[in-house]
């Protein structure tokens, strides 16, 4: 039987020292009138060896846009593995389409993919290297099909560095992976079919694909993915409905590859209660905070976060691992903006506190928050105004992957301002880098004690000097 390339994918999703998870989607056949039972199938091997692992297989269901999520078990840490994968139709269950293992003609990838991927370390001490960034526009205009691959170059520019000799161990997309709302709301897309045609799109463009078939990639959302600023504007209709939509395919194209879902032996299972998740990588631990769905903006209780997941993230941080604590959040923590003060951080100044307190109190260090949306990165940190009392958190701006329009500057921030809210504990920010308002993506080199931050313009050019971080 004659396998079918994937249209979307493959997408390498969480991988640790002995388990990977890859994701793909169906093609466009499958969205006829008629449409037919589905099914996808991957091996893989160890590079370098002969045999290739017995086929796993996972139907393609049509609730799920006919996508599925692999889930690879039992590897080896540390260790450079290679995959195929496709699809195929079958007028059968998952117990008899397994009796198929031996009659696979496996699909050629598309010229110059390579499916590959590499375990996690074994060890906590191991160095890593992640891509992050943000925020990559692509115009659908008014209902059409018309997509610009503009910001697509920003991901051959890291195929690029990868060909010449510079590692990449994971992937970061801290928010806004689609723009849902074209032009400020002009042709906003507002049903399921819209969502998911604007992902498939999305995910679909040449250099992305590329680049996520061999890099394990995690995902976040921020407010494009449902409507800018969400929920600021949003009625109830729209909650009872658009932003179902959207939830359903975020789940689809970027939280079911991550580490969220269970597995159930090589697939995923269940249903998700929260949308925010941790993991270890080496010498980093990652708390990657949902800052837009769990928004409360009541007059005198306003949150960003619910109690369950602040309480997560101040007993992660609390857990005496020692390695470097990333939290990703999606807008920055730090410095106060000048404009747009009412979807940040500093909007919600109890809670910010609440965290930079707690870490504070009990003396954490290492401590880097990642973020984006802001259309222009840098790097900053954060002391008391003393600065006499060891206190240090550091904060990475990573955004825009890709936006036509003008970019923030360093006058959009109060940098060396004292945070607001901050009450007798007087938190000031510091800028510690420039600050780049052009289309750029971030590279972090973790140590277990040092974080060096580099940036690079669209094209690949580097934007100024690396930022070293000393922990």
């Amino acid at each position: 039987m004659k396998l079918n390339w994937p249209s979307v994918g493959p997408i390498v999703g969480a991988t640790g020292p002995d388990e990977a998870r890859v994701f793909i989607r169906a093609g466009e056949e499958v969205l006829g009138k008629d449409q037919r039972r589905c099914f996808g199938a991957l091996r893989w091997r160890v590079v370098g060896d002969a045999v290739w692992s017995l086929p796993i297989f996972n139907k393609l269901s049509p609730i799920f846009d006919f996508s599925c999520v692999f889930v690879l078990q039992n590897l080896v840490p540390a260790t450079p593995y290679e995959y195929q994968v496709g699809w195929f139709f079958a007028d059968a269950e998952l117990d008899h389409v397994q009796a198929l293992a031996s009659d696979l003609q496996w699909p050629a990838p598309e010229p110059d993919f390579e499916l590959s991927f590499t375990t996690g370390p074994a060890v906590n001490s191991a160095p890593r290297r992640y891509i992050v960034g943000s925020c990559r526009y692509v115009l659908r205009l008014f209902g059409g099909n018309f997509f610009d691959d503009r910001g697509d170059k920003t991901f051959r520019s890291v195929l690029e560095q990868i060909a010449g000799g510079q590692s990449v161990d994971a992937l970061l997309m801290i928010g806004d992976q689609i723009y849902a709302d074209d032009l400020k709301g002009v042709a906003p897309d507002r049903t399921m079919d819209q969502f998911l045609e604007r992902y498939r799109a999305v995910f679909a463009q040449e250099y992305i694909r590329k680049l996520m078939a061999r890099v394990p990639t995690y995902m976040i959302l921020d407010d494009h993915e449902i409507e800018d600023n969400w929920p600021a504007g949003a009625t109830g209709s729209e909650r009872a409905s658009k932003y179902v939509c959207a939830m359903h395919a975020y789940q689809i194209y970027q939280c079911s590859h991550g580490p969220l879902f269970k597995s159930d032996g090589d697939r995923i299972e269940g249903t998700l209660s929260h949308f925010w998740y941790s993991f270890r990588d080496g010498c980093a631990d990652w708390f990657v905070m949902d800052s837009r769905t769990e928004r409360v903006l009541e007059p005198g209780d306003r949150r960003m976060v619910s109690d369950k997941q602040m309480n997560a993230l101040l007993e992660w941080l609390d857990d005496g691992s020692g390695n470097v604590k990333f939290i990703v959040t999606s807008v920055p923590v730090f410095p106060d903006m000048k404009s747009d003060k009412d979807d940040k951080w500093d909007a919600f100044p109890k809670q910010r506190l609440q965290i930079l307190d707690f870490i504070h109190s009990r003396q954490i260090r290492k401590v880097v928050f990642v973020s984006g949306d802001v259309h222009c990165s840098f790097t900053c940190e954060l002391r008391l105004d003393d600065g006499n009392d060891g206190f240090l958190v550091h904060q990475i701006v990573s955004s825009s992957f890709f936006w036509p329009l003008p970019h923030m500057r360093q006058s959009s921030f109060g940098f060396g301002e004292a945070l607001k809210g901050t009450g007798n504990r007087r938190y000031v920010s510091k800028r510690i880098s420039e600050v780049y308002s052009q289309d750029n993506f971030g590279r972090i080199e973790v140590e277990p004690n040092s974080v060096v931050v580099s940036f690079y313009e669209r094209k690949g050019d580097p934007l100024g000097g690396a930022t070293k971080l000393v922990l």
